[in-house]
């Protein structure tokens, strides 16, 4: 049965992007403005067939968001469920993105129009630069930027050393860093057909504050993000078994 559960959501998933894509080319053209409630708009329709495979959503810690203006949001990655769920929970969102998602046809275009961040990861200092030029602009711009300071998709359950663009990105932008934890990979697994039955929890941490050092900040970043994780396991873990 769950596997069935994960075909279908499946279906759901690759029929909202293949609506919401085409759909997208059409407002770029006509009215580009609207790419940004547009982009929220499809990452509702897709969380909306989460209950397809059995997956509830759980968010904590919505004190510590601040309800708009410029933000910092340093999130942890375990799945693609990640880079959904912000186009959903603030107004503005613009991630940080590795540069090959922006060149993906049809895709890309829409990536890069609506304000995504697009920074290539083997660059060194060139990537560093563009980072801090295109992720302040977002800030400055009233934008909320979304970065996963481990650098990649880490499974549930490793961990990954912190890359510290975040620091200097939050030295530029001259905000606080609201850490995200976050236990997606047990439910949401790598592979689209992959999707197990469960609670995905999204922690949101206490702001970590303006004008630390480097080493300080990164430290405090990763005690809060193992903070988050415990909390999910509190919460009672992502995985619920008595689902099928």
């Amino acid at each position: 049965m769950t596997g069935l559960r994960s075909f279908l959501f499946g279906i759901w998933f690759y029929a909202v992007c293949l609506v919401m894509v085409l759909s997208g080319q059409v407002l770029s053209w006509f009215s580009p403005r609207m790419l940004k409630p547009w982009a929220r708009y499809w990452s509702k329709l897709i969380l909306m067939g989460l209950p397809i495979c059995g997956i509830r959503h759980v968010v904590t810690g919505l004190e510590n968001l601040p309800r708009d203006g410029p933000m910092l949001i340093a999130s942890m990655h375990q799945s693609a469920f990640d880079t959904l769920l912000w186009f959903s929970m603030v107004p503005y969102a613009r991630y940080v993105v590795k540069i090959e998602l922006t060149r993906i046809p049809l895709f890309g275009r829409l990536a890069v129009l609506s304000g995504q961040i697009g920074v290539d990861r083997s660059g060194g200092a060139t990537t560093m630069r563009m980072l801090l030029r295109k992720g302040g602009d977002a800030l400055n711009a009233g934008n909320q930027v979304i970065i996963f300071p481990e650098g990649t998709r880490v499974a549930a359950g490793q961990t990954a050393p912190l890359q510290p663009g975040i620091a200097a990105l939050a030295k530029v932008g001259q905000l606080p860093v609201i850490p995200v934890a976050t236990d997606s990979g047990w439910c949401w697994r790598r592979g689209l057909f992959d999707k197990r039955p469960g609670t995905i929890h999204t922690v949101i941490m206490p702001a970590i504050e303006v004008g630390l050092p480097r080493d300080v900040l990164m430290g405090r970043l990763q005690a809060a993000f193992d903070a988050g994780i415990a909390q999910c396991g509190k919460l009672g873990g992502a995985v619920d078994n008595s689902v099928h």
